[in-house]
């Protein structure tokens, strides 16, 4: 019976002591388990932390905006004076939709107003507080910079991009929002375009690389919030700069930010026919065109306003084709076309290179009236001067009408107005009444925007061709090329 406990005791102890010496091993590993653990936490969010910092944004700042950007992730912010207002508000109203579109008209004193069919007026805050110093120029650059600041402060919700323009800017508003498409909004953006005109951009006071605020320029959100904190400090430090799109540019370089050329935001740093800018786009979406008052109609027989209107219908039919250049040559009769969709038809006699049509003709001035107008180093773009025989220049036929009788097919009419043709001109040529362009409606998509190609034309055979000349626009086949085929 000793001997029975004797030997359980022993058992106990040893039990016990191995417990004893196993407690402090547990102990062990599981600290060393921990400490694994939060190794590998702590390396997963150095490594991930541009995602995770991402994931965050995305649900803070931006969870509320769609994948796909729309006209309701934009907000504008449109500069302008109480003088300037009662006239220039008219080009407003051509392109604001007021049930779909945000914004407001910034003005220093409040004019009488009660037109809901315009954005709604907000009065600037006071500039008094920042110097101004460029001799000569206008201190109200500071207040209209500081739309920027003042529209972002609104703080609306569900915003992709601020645009700002002025109160003559015409924007293009589907092609604005389809060009933005291109670019994500969480990231820094500053797009826009350079003045037509070399002048206007080579000196001390703007730059190559600054948008100007008349042709219109976009701010994504992420980068218009942090350039509101920072824009009174700038303003401090560029009292000698003369306009208000200098400004935003300089305190954007400092922030370490540069331009996303758009050729199709236009300044029109231009006075006279813009027929030859227009005749010539860019291979690119038309967003914008300012400066309408020191230019001519764009239709003839048209105030300044209808026909800017006018261009408008083409584009609310088909607003990625609007002024789009297509070419085609008639053989049949020798003759090259160039169609620029929704403004007009050029008829020329003969073979001409695609390469001199896409030449802008130096149809109208420059801004500057002092400057030599016979330099045409002075311009952004090539351009070719107008015959001084009116017999070497093409017919013109000016959009007339526009219709979908056949959808999904467009048709636009095209009539001559008689001006500035030649009576020598072939008899053929001489005799159309109309042109007739049959397209159907362009939808651009972000990889053709990317990499955009011009669309190609064919003359169609026409029981009427000595009155009437109907022509297709279509996608080119994949190595067709655009020449007078032998």
């Amino acid at each position: 019976m000793l001997s029975t406990l004797s030997k359980m005791s022993v058992w106990q102890l040893l039990s016990s002591s191995r417990t004893q010496t196993l407690a402090p091993l547990k102990i062990i590993y599981l600290v060393l388990s921990c400490l694994s653990l939060v190794y590998l936490f702590v390396s997963v969010l150095v490594t991930q932390a541009p995602v995770l910092d991402n994931i965050w944004l995305t649900k803070s700042l931006y969870a509320d905006i769609s994948s796909e950007t729309t006209i309701s992730h934009i907000v504008f912010g449109i500069a302008s004076a109480s003088k300037s207002w009662a006239n220039r508000k008219e080009y407003v109203r051509l392109w604001w939709k007021p049930e779909q579109m945000r914004g407001c008209v910034f003005v220093e004193a409040m004019p009488l107003q009660n037109d809901t069919s315009l954005p709604p007026l907000r009065v600037s805050e006071d500039t008094s507080r920042f110097k101004y110093s460029f001799r000569g120029g206008d201190r109200s650059a500071i207040r209209v910079a500081r739309v920027l600041l003042e529209t972002v402060n609104l703080n609306h919700s569900n915003v992709g991009w601020f645009v700002f323009g002025d109160d003559d800017t015409v924007f293009f508003t589907d092609n604005l929002v389809k060009t933005l498409s291109k670019y994500d909004h969480k990231l820094w953006y500053y797009i826009g375009s350079i003045s037509e005109t070399f002048v206007q951009n080579d000196n001390d006071l703007s730059s190559f690389e600054m948008a100007y605020g008349g042709g219109g320029f976009a701010v994504s959100y992420s980068l218009a919030k942090v350039l509101a904190k920072v824009l009174d400090s700038c303003l401090d430090r560029y009292p000698h700069l003369y306009g208000s799109d200098a400004r935003i540019y300089s305190c954007l370089a400092e922030l370490g930010v540069a331009l996303t050329h758009e050729v199709g935001f236009h300044q029109v740093d231009l006075r006279g026919n813009l027929f030859g800018l227009l005749a010539s786009h860019p291979l690119a979406p038309l967003i914008s065109l300012h400066h309408l008052d020191k230019a001519d109609p764009i239709f003839p027989k048209k105030t300044r306003h209808q026909a800017i209107g006018h261009l408008l219908k083409a584009a609310t039919l088909d607003p990625h084709r609007v002024v789009q250049q297509s070419i085609c040559y008639d053989k049949l009769f020798s003759r090259t076309i160039s169609v620029s969709w929704g403004h007009a038809v050029q008829i020329f006699e003969g073979s001409v290179l695609v390469r001199d049509l896409l030449q802008v003709r130096n149809t109208f001035k420059l801004w500057r009236k002092e400057i030599n107008m016979s330099n045409t180093d002075l311009y952004m773009f090539n351009t070719r001067k107008v015959d001084s025989d009116p017999c070497k220049r093409p017919t013109i036929f000016f959009l007339d009408s526009l219709s979908t009788d056949d959808p999904p097919v467009i048709k636009s009419v095209y009539k001559s107005n008689g001006i500035g043709n030649c009576l020598a001109k072939k008899d053929l040529t001489k005799k159309l009444d109309e042109i007739r362009v049959f397209t159907h409606k362009l939808d651009l998509r972000i990889k053709q925007l990317e990499a955009p190609r011009r669309q190609c034309c064919d003359v169609l055979p026409s029981s009427a061709a000595d009155k009437v000349l109907d022509i297709n626009i279509r996608e080119c086949g994949e190595d067709e090329l655009a020449y007078m085929h032998p």
